[in-house]
């Protein structure tokens, strides 16, 4: 599932309202602790002090997501292309089994153009497998290895039950919120991008709900909020429960077939479409944004690293990403050329975890780096709650037992020095390091900008780090790579909240390095790191070739 965690500006009871945010500097992750007192990564001291006059070599970064808009104005000339294919001709022409792959791929369409927007939660495709077995079995007529199944299923069915009961009201709630902001666009007669707090003091409703709606409206737009972002964010609420109730706890859809592939054939690689955008691409567009929008343009934002081209490989729709489809794409991603791969997704159930372990390992081989967001759960991660991770299951006595090529992040806040978000998971083992991941602003669909925040938008925080090391120190594996990063951090004694509590306890009890990622120390360590590359991988042709090309195809 995409780890998407918005800011809601509307903290709703019966219309109850909010108080005021604290903003922060637009570009806040990306300046210095040291120098602008603001707990970012120090990437434009880092350009300006470390890599001024430097040529860096390009490096391709896949972002796994839910797709990305490639004609952004921010990311159009930043994403990698295939130079092995003719655009639109219908020809794998390159040979590697996909058909006009010239942004990436996605594994969660059709060839027939048909995509999947909305999908289940694992828990609830579990329940659904496993439904017929057990519906109305007697608990005693089973086997002792069937009876552990069959209290798993149940607390899958009280898990789904227990969600369906609870976002009822909220769907109610915000549907009829919603409802109202749509009788106050009908009342004033313009767009909702063109209401202005004027056009909200003018109006005298005589329905309740929009009298209420009015009132509310009235105070946040008087805090300098817009109508149109305070009607989008209602509707995001709104569609966010209704989804819960119809697509993630609702064990009669399954969308699947849209896909067409022979789902339980695990091996099964070549399937899907081109389409790297797909139907909702608001995420995978800001997670890209973050990590390379072009840097120096005069428009948007910037990027993390200024010599990258972004892979998408579409993987995660509205609900939680399937295992076959993360393992093909993490595949795809190395053949053709990858170096970093950002995963700023996650779920609490992995079926089929072995074929995701196994793409990992390819990684491992091909000198990959894997960046994976922690979770937003405000929970401590475990290897059984949270999937993908970095721990295989063990198979003889010389398989690797955990991934040297991954780095877990958390979510820091730009306030009191970068103390972790409070919907960050964390855990002293699991968690690498912490990140920027609170009030992001970055790209999203139709060459618009916003802020989004998550450990979501932490992780390619620490993908575009390490791509400006990739870039600059090609001969540093993605081991040492991870290392440096992890060795950099800014360290903290300082005591903080304990996300979804209020326990006071050590930054350094989050996270394996109790510090937050800082890529002027990182440049720092990396050049004076010998480089243990030893061997040409898949990504350096492809760097190579992103390096020659001037334009992006149309």
């Amino acid at each position: 599932m995409k780890l998407r965690f918005r800011l809601l500006m509307l903290a709703f009871c019966a219309f109850s309202i909010c108080s005021a945010q604290e903003k922060a500097a637009q570009n806040w992750f990306h300046l210095d602790p040291a120098t602008d007192s603001v707990p970012g990564v120090a990437t434009i001291r880092t350009y300006q002090e470390l890599l001024n006059g430097r040529q860096g070599e390009m490096v391709v970064v896949a972002v796994l997501d839910s797709g990305v808009d490639y004609e952004h104005e921010d990311l159009k000339n930043v994403m990698w292309v295939n130079d092995g294919e003719i655009p639109n001709n219908g020809i794998d022409d390159d040979q590697n089994g996909y058909v006009d792959d010239i942004h990436g791929w996605n594994f969660i369409g059709n060839a027939d153009g048909r995509n999947i927007h909305h999908d289940n939660l694992e828990v609830t495709r579990l329940y659904a497998k496993y439904k017929a077995k057990f519906e109305n079995v007697d608990e005693a007529t089973l086997s002792k290895d069937d009876k552990e199944l069959y209290q798993q299923f149940k607390d899958w069915e009280k898990t789904i039950k227990d969600k369906q009961e609870s976002v009822a009201p909220n769907i109610a709630l915000y549907g009829g919120i919603s409802e109202a902001f749509g009788k106050v666009v009908e009342e004033i007669g313009k767009e909702p991008e063109d209401i202005t707090a004027d056009d909200i003091n003018q109006l005298n409703p005589t329905d309740e709900t929009v009298i209420r709606a009015v009132s509310v409206l009235k105070n946040l737009m008087a805090e300098g909020n817009k109508f149109a972002d305070i009607k989008e964010e209602v509707d995001g609420v709104y569609n966010y429960y209704y989804g819960q109730a119809n697509y993630y706890y609702n064990p009669d859809f399954d969308p699947r077939e849209i896909v067409g592939d022979d789902f339980m054939n695990k091996e099964e690689r070549i399937y899907g479409n081109s389409d790297v955008r797909g139907p909702d691409s608001e995420h995978g567009t800001h997670v890209a944004g973050i990590i390379g929008a072009e840097r120096g343009n005069g428009i948007g934002m910037d990027g993390v690293s200024d010599k990258v081209r972004i892979m998408s490989v579409r993987v995660v729709p509205d609900g939680d990403e399937r295992d076959k489809d993360v393992a093909n794409a993490i595949r795809y991603a190395v053949d053709n050329g990858a170096s970093i791969i950002n995963m700023s997704f996650g779920k609490g159930w992995s079926p089929y975890k072995s074929i995701v372990d196994d793409a990992i390992k390819y990684a491992m081989k091909n000198d990959v780096l894997l960046v994976h967001a922690a979770g937003n759960d405000g929970k401590q991660n475990n290897f059984t709650n949270n999937y993908p991770n970095d721990r295989f299951n063990k198979k003889g006595w010389f398989a690797p037992r955990f991934a040297k090529n991954w780095i877990e992040v958390g979510a820091s806040h730009f306030k009191d020095g970068g103390r972790p978000a409070n919907f960050s998971n964390y855990s002293p083992d699991l968690v690498d390091v912490f990140a920027p991941g609170v009030e992001i602003y970055s790209t999203v669909p139709g060459s618009k900008y916003r802020n989004l925040q998550g450990t979501s938008m932490a992780s390619p925080v620490v993908a575009g780090v390490a791509a400006v090391l990739r870039s600059y120190f090609p001969d540093l594996s993605a081991k040492q790579i991870k290392s440096i990063i992890m060795d950099s951090t800014k360290k903290t004694d300082e005591k903080v909240k304990k996300p979804g509590s209020d326990e006071m306890v050590p930054y350094g009890q989050l996270s394996v390095t109790g510090g937050l990622v800082n890529v002027y120390q990182a440049v720092i360590m990396a050049g004076s790191t010998k480089g243990k590359k030893r061997k040409t991988y898949k990504h350096d042709k492809a760097s190579d070739a992103a390096t020659r090309r001037a334009t992006v195809r149309p």
